[in-house]
């Protein structure tokens, strides 16, 4: 019999789907990151790692989930214990190498540890966009050939660990995401004139950077990414495929609807 999950909570609406999907799973959160399951969780610092996983393992888990939008905590050296201590090198060295390898090296903290690291997708099934997706008006040939461009940017940024979205408008690139997020860029988008943009409203594009671990840090979408491309003045949206977690589903692609905005699922090279 498989033990007991944990859910890391963090911020945003997914940790709290999580807990009602699986109302046994026990909750924790890391001082100073928000969540909104803070009430009923164990809250430990982020310098005292070593109780965090003391109280896992006392308590039986054997599964864990990290769920909800992580804000990097502000570490006191003094406040280290040991084990926190043996890790902070490590640690250190991969905040300097940018979020994918910083989020690959705390999943690896866990798993030495014994827990087995699921993704949200695991467990929450339906939470990611399935190909095919279609909503709103029809994206025209320009749109589409703007998503595709769009795509081969974000591959050809994604050794460099910047972000997961990316607007292109007449093949001209608009913005793309940096650690400011979704929002950010399309509110910088929304200021673009239109003399810039080719004649073209122009598309937002969501995908997972190549070779990410998907078990944390999944790209998102929910009803406030449709009001922020629409307006942003863009046609639409292209997800990647069963690569995007779509957040208050009917919510969202009413919103696209209501915008009038497409917004298209498909396999992203």
């Amino acid at each position: 019999m498989a033990g007991r999950l944990a859910i890391l909570a963090c911020g945003g609406a997914l940790p709290v789907m999580l807990a009602r999907a699986h109302p046994e799973a026990l909750h924790f959160t890391l001082r100073g990151v928000p969540s909104e399951l803070a009430a009923s969780a164990q809250e430990f610092p982020l310098e005292r790692i070593g109780a965090l996983f003391a109280a896992m393992k006392e308590a039986g888990v054997s599964r864990m989930v990290f769920a909800g939008s992580l804000v990097r905590p502000t570490l006191d050296p003094s406040a280290f214990d040991a084990e926190m201590a043996r890790l902070a090198p490590g640690l250190i060295a991969a905040i300097g190498q940018g979020d994918d390898a910083l989020l690959r090296f705390v999943i690896g903290m866990f798993e030495e540890q014994g827990f087995a690291v699921l993704g949200a997708h695991d467990l929450l099934p339906g939470l990611t966009v399935e190909e095919g997706l279609r909503v709103g008006p029809e994206p025209s040939e320009t749109d589409l050939k703007d998503a595709a461009r769009a795509a081969h940017i974000l591959g050809e940024i994604s050794p460099l660990d910047i972000g997961q979205g990316c607007a292109v408008a007449g093949g001209q690139c608009l913005g793309i995401e940096t650690v400011q997020g979704t929002d950010a860029l399309l509110r910088y988008v929304a200021q673009t004139p239109a003399a810039l943009r080719r004649g073209q409203r122009g598309v937002y594009v969501k995908a997972p950077k190549r070779g990410q671990d998907l078990r944390i840090d999944m790209p998102t979408v929910g009803p406030s990414t449709m009001d922020g491309v629409a307006d942003a003045g863009l046609a639409g949206l292209v997800l990647a495929a069963g690569h995007v977690v779509i957040l208050d589903r009917g919510a969202a692609l009413a919103r696209a609807e209501e915008r009038g905005i497409f917004l298209i699922s498909q396999a992203l090279a």
